[in-house]
């Protein structure tokens, strides 16, 4: 029988070994990664069965990264592995199609469960927030989503560069664009976001899970 292949994805190589070691006994791990773009290229290069990912990456949040990945590749089950057990967080993940939440703390069986179920269609959330979560759907209004409201993709993008420190300079190298257009899309998230400051928009990106601080 053909074991399911997992992708790892965190921003410490140590939790990336450790996860390795705890899931290899059960699951073919096909690769690991360290950021968030790196994770959008191993996975639609390597299509596993199931990604393992953390919310805080560099260079792309494990978030966005999801819809990107997910956009492409429907087939590809996601399981968030995560210090943060606000239910903000956890919407945002199933938002962006995951099919389990799992906390960071919690004991290693939920994470081997959490993928099994993923990959038997079902979704899996840790106990600690289950029934908040489900409150929180109860009274969010179809649509009524953060991102896909006041940001577009290009502007998480570049929104979560310049909360990592990079130069607009840089952030147009990076994202093969001009560094006006950069300067574009800072005003323009200023104005729809109706804040006044980089230091607000960088606050805003800290609040909403879009760095990996």
């Amino acid at each position: 029988m053909r074991k399911t292949r997992v992708l790892l994805a965190d921003d410490h190589q140590i939790v990336l070994e450790g996860l390795k070691s705890l899931l290899e006994q059960e699951f073919e791990i096909v690769g690991m990664v360290v950021d968030g773009n790196a994770l959008v290229n191993e996975a639609l290069k390597l299509h596993p069965d199931v990604i393992v990912v953390d919310i805080s990456m560099p260079l792309l949040n494990g978030i966005e990264a999801v819809r990107q990945i997910r956009s492409t590749d429907e087939r590809i089950k996601v399981v968030f592995l995560t210090m943060h057990p606000e239910v903000t967080y956890a919407t945002m993940a199933f938002d962006a199609g995951a099919s389990g939440y799992v906390l960071k703390n919690a004991a290693s069986r939920e994470l081997i469960t959490a993928i099994n179920e993923a990959m038997k269609g079902r979704t899996y959330v840790t106990p600690r927030i289950a029934g908040e979560l489900m409150q929180t759907y109860k009274k969010t209004r179809p649509g009524d989503k953060i991102f896909e409201k006041k940001l577009t993709h290009r502007q998480g993008e570049i929104l979560q560069l310049l909360a990592e420190g990079h130069s607009a300079k840089e952030i147009a190298n990076m994202l093969s664009i001009s560094p006006r257009t950069v300067e574009t899309h800072k005003y323009n998230m200023m104005e729809g976001l109706n804040l006044k400051t980089t230091a607000d928009l960088i606050k805003f990106a800290i609040k909403h899970g879009l760095t990996a601080i």
